[in-house]
């Protein structure tokens, strides 16, 4: 049955979700890695698709921008749709000087400058982490494809366009490998359904470097993130 703003009907969506940002990367995951897949979302044009990885019936559809936009988005699937594991298959840019473009990262813990879980946890702090048994699944398939990975914390801001030039250093000082702008919703919501989710990311951009993919490459050719996340899918 269709939610607010998924137009799936009961059955159209699989176990597993991947979700990048942008639909038409759905859209291009769906066409070029799955087999018999068919779209069962347009609503708002955040296209989804169902259909085959390898015999695995998986689904990928895009989350949109930012937490509040994917939070809605994984709160339906998981509450319409009983999806048991989201995989998050986005762009991040580079907050290290070791973080180089196109490195893939699987997000172990998110930190935020949100406030959402401020508002749940009533001013307590609460660290949102991947599911470890995806994660460890994420790293082994990139291992025996050859694909280097890192693992490690990322920041999830809701700021794209900062006032503060300087304002990442501070979260380079403690080790963050990389900024993007969902994970920490995906892992916080996930861990209230007892779900499982993990991010995989890829660099686009670096805030050490100043170096940036265009919007074309960053649709159309951040394919290794993707085949690790299918690898994944149960």
């Amino acid at each position: 049955m269709a939610t607010t703003h998924i137009g799936a009907n009961k059955g159209d969506v699989a176990k597993t979700v991947l979700m990048p940002g942008d639909p038409l990367r759905a859209k291009f995951i769906a066409e070029n890695f799955l087999e018999d897949a068919f779209c069962f979302n347009e609503v708002r044009g955040m296209l989804g698709y169902t259909g085959y990885y390898k015999g695995k019936r998986v689904s990928v559809m895009g989350s949109g921008m930012g937490m509040p936009s994917l939070s809605i988005y994984a709160h339906e699937l998981i509450m319409g749709f009983d999806v048991e594991n989201l995989i998050r298959v986005g762009s991040c840019g580079a907050y290290q000087p070791h973080v180089q473009i196109r490195d893939i990262i699987l997000a172990l813990g998110a930190s935020s400058n949100n406030k959402n879980n401020e508002l749940r946890f009533r001013g307590m702090s609460y660290a949102p982490t991947a599911s470890f048994e995806l994660l460890l699944k994420a790293y082994n398939a990139a291992q025996e494809k050859g694909i280097p990975v890192k693992v490690g914390n990322i920041l999830s801001s809701d700021l794209f366009y900062g006032d503060d030039p300087e304002a990442w250093k501070v979260w380079q000082k403690y080790g963050i490998l990389a900024v993007e702008m969902e994970t920490a919703e995906l892992y916080t919501v996930a861990a209230k359904f007892g779900r499982r989710a993990l991010s995989i990311l890829t660099v686009s951009d670096s805030a050490v470097t100043k170096e940036a993919t265009t919007a074309e490459e960053r649709e159309k050719t951040f394919t290794e993130m993707m085949e690790i996340a299918l690898e994944v899918a149960e």
